[in-house]
């Protein structure tokens, strides 16, 4: 019996001893664990800080009356200066390198391999250890800062998390009524204007590029300089806006700048990848310019963006249905909820086929505003529009704070001077050509005119922004697209801290009128709302003068969609009147009167849907 309990203290021992054997691995690796945490809570300490230091100034700006710089400028600035200090004030930390040289043909420094399988010996010689690494980026200096690291985000997260809501926001608040009647305007500053802008930019600058030193000359071909046309083409007049809506101009002002700028955005990241997708047939060709990948491209352009809206107003629409024909409202937190997951997976769904989320989700925010806000409890009313707006006001702010982090901190920066100069005055070009002559053009059958002093002012709020340098980060593989990141963030920050905070001194000095009186939109007892407060000046007399709604102050376009719309897709979609019943033919009424609710039917004869188109 004591033999056994002997032999048992012997193997207990022998446990032991193999596990202090292991344990000093465990305490390094749990150290080095607890500092990896440690170093990711400090990087997003400093943004929130950041933000909290952002906030603070505004109202400290608002409460002194000061306009001198707004509070994208700040945030611009205050990431200047934290990145500064994360760069020169840490020294070089932890961060273990191996050398490991790879003899296989097959790869090569312009097509790396996605993960690296290392394989380490282990103390037991019958087992080795596997550690997989993702790859990141091409490094220049091995010797860098742990928090520097860490200070850089994925390119990816401003696509799938940061910018779906700015650009849910900037539909889901769109005063929809001024939009519509100045839709010919819009769409053509941002359809035509925007990729003219594009190519004048990219031929331009390729242009510059060859009267500039062989080794830059050879490192841009022209898709590469009109990709960089499409990506600075991408307006962002947050700063002008926010400006705007503090003095109330006139809302057709308000209308064009907006307008262009929510809508532009959708056009210079569909025109970004079909110049991407002209690049891959491209290279299966001669090498010459290809008329077929031409066109293909074209192509892609218009089939890219008609389903990628097509996407977003249907997902718009089946929340709608899915508000309107159930009880969900009953439940205002999980009515919340549905909504705003409805609108995130549109995004998604448009990414995952293929297509871009930034127009389906810009869209399913339109639709999602005018019907679908309609069938919402009072409760998810003011809950949807308060947490988008401060879900906009925080990635907003955010991302210019991180574009200020970013030029200390991001390991993939390139500075050409020439390139940069070239391309601050080629953007300007580009802007100008946008403006002015599609202006003239559409004066010709305008009423009213746009006039010069307006033309200024749309051609001055061209500030550059999130989607700008969203489209030049998540790329920086080549030498030539690291000179378009760092020459596009310099842009953004010039623009933004410069113009943004001049805009308000210009408005006076081209006697821009400002002060205009706010009407709210009548909301209807059952869910007609707008949602929006808006100026009362219509669009039918010269801009800042008194005016009186017409029938025909509407675009050709809406005024047949708002036909359209408030015969059938209100009815359809929302509780308002008239019902199906009403404006379907007799032939469709057993139809109709499935598709009409109860609530619909009890509603007094003359409330109707305060949305106006």
């Amino acid at each position: 019996m004591g033999l056994i309990t002997l032999s048992h203290l012997i193997i207990t021992l022998q446990v032991v001893i193999n596990t202090v054997h292991g344990a000093p691995s465990d305490i390094q690796l749990d150290a080095k664990a607890q500092s990896t945490h440690r170093l990711d809570s400090l990087n997003l300490l400093s943004y929130t800080l950041l933000l909290i230091l952002t906030v603070l100034t505004i109202w400290l700006f608002k409460h002194r009356r000061l306009s001198f710089v707004h509070e994208t400028g700040l945030a611009v600035i205050y990431g200047l200066i934290v990145g500064a200090i994360i760069r020169y004030s840490g020294a070089t930390s932890q961060v273990i390198n191996m050398q490991v040289f790879v003899d296989e043909t097959k790869y090569n420094s312009s097509l790396p391999p996605d993960t690296l399988s290392l394989y380490m010996p282990k103390p037991n010689p019958s087992r080795n250890l596997t550690f997989q690494y993702v790859f990141r980026n091409e490094i220049d200096d091995v010797k860098e800062n742990e928090i520097d690291l860490k200070a850089t985000f994925d390119p990816e997260i401003f696509f799938n998390i940061i910018l779906p809501p700015i650009i849910f926001h900037a539909g889901y608040s769109l005063k929809r009524k001024y939009f519509f009647r100045n839709l010919g305007a819009i769409l053509t500053y941002a359809i035509i204007g925007t990729t003219v802008s594009s190519f004048i930019v990219g031929i331009l600058m390729y242009g510059c590029v060859q009267l500039m030193p062989i080794r830059l000359a050879t490192s841009f071909t022209f898709l590469d300089t009109l990709y960089f046309g499409a990506l600075i083409s991408s307006t962002d007049p947050l700063t002008i806006i926010a400006i705007f809506n503090d003095l109330n101009v006139d809302v057709n002002l308000y209308a064009l700048v907006f307008g262009e700028s929510v809508l532009n955005d959708a056009v210079a990241i569909v025109l970004s990848g079909s110049i991407q997708h002209y690049g891959k047939r491209y290279q299966l060709g001669t090498g010459g310019f290809e008329i077929k990948a031409f066109f293909q491209a074209v192509g892609d352009f218009c089939g890219i963006f008609m389903l990628s809206l097509l996407i977003g107003a249907a997902m718009g629409c089946i929340t709608a249905l899915m508000t309107k024909y159930t009880r969900v409202r009953d439940f205002p937190l999980l009515e919340s909820a549905l909504f705003v997951l409805m609108s995130y997976s549109t995004f998604l769904i448009a990414e995952a086929s293929d297509l871009t989320g930034v127009v389906s989700v810009l869209f399913c925010g339109i639709c999602q505003a005018h019907y679908t806000y309609n069938n919402l409890s009072e409760d998810s009313r003011i809950r949807t529009k308060q947490i988008f707006e401060l879900l906009n006001f925080l990635a907003e702010n955010f991302i210019f704070s991180y574009i200020g982090v970013s030029m200390f901190t991001f390991p993939k920066h390139h500075f050409e001077t020439w390139f940069i100069i070239a391309g601050f005055i080629c953007a300007a070009i580009g802007r100008a050509a946008n403006v002015y002559p599609l202006s003239f053009l559409l004066n010709l059958g305008r009423h009213p005119k746009i006039p010069l002093n307006f033309q200024h002012m749309l051609f001055f709020a061209g500030l550059r922004g999130a989607m700008s340098f969203a489209l030049a980060i998540r790329n920086t593989r080549s030498e030539a697209r690291q000179a378009m990141l760092t020459t596009t963030s310099l842009i953004v920050i010039i623009t933004v801290i410069i113009q943004g905070g001049a805009s308000m001194n210009l408005l006076k000095w081209l006697k821009i009128p400002v002060g205009s009186d706010e009407e709210t939109e009548a909301l209807s007892q059952n869910g007609g709302h707008s949602g929006n407060s808006t100026p009362r000046s219509d669009c039918n007399e010269p801009f800042g003068a008194p005016q009186r709604p017409t029938q025909n102050e509407k675009a050709l376009l809406a005024r047949v969609w708002g036909s359209l719309d408030s015969k059938y897709m209100k009815p359809l979609l929302t509780h308002s009147r008239p019902t199906l019943l009403e404006t379907l033919p007799v032939c469709c009424t057993p139809l109709a009167r499935f598709l009409t609710t109860t609530e619909q039917l009890t509603q007094p004869i003359n409330a109707i849907s305060g949305h106006q188109v």
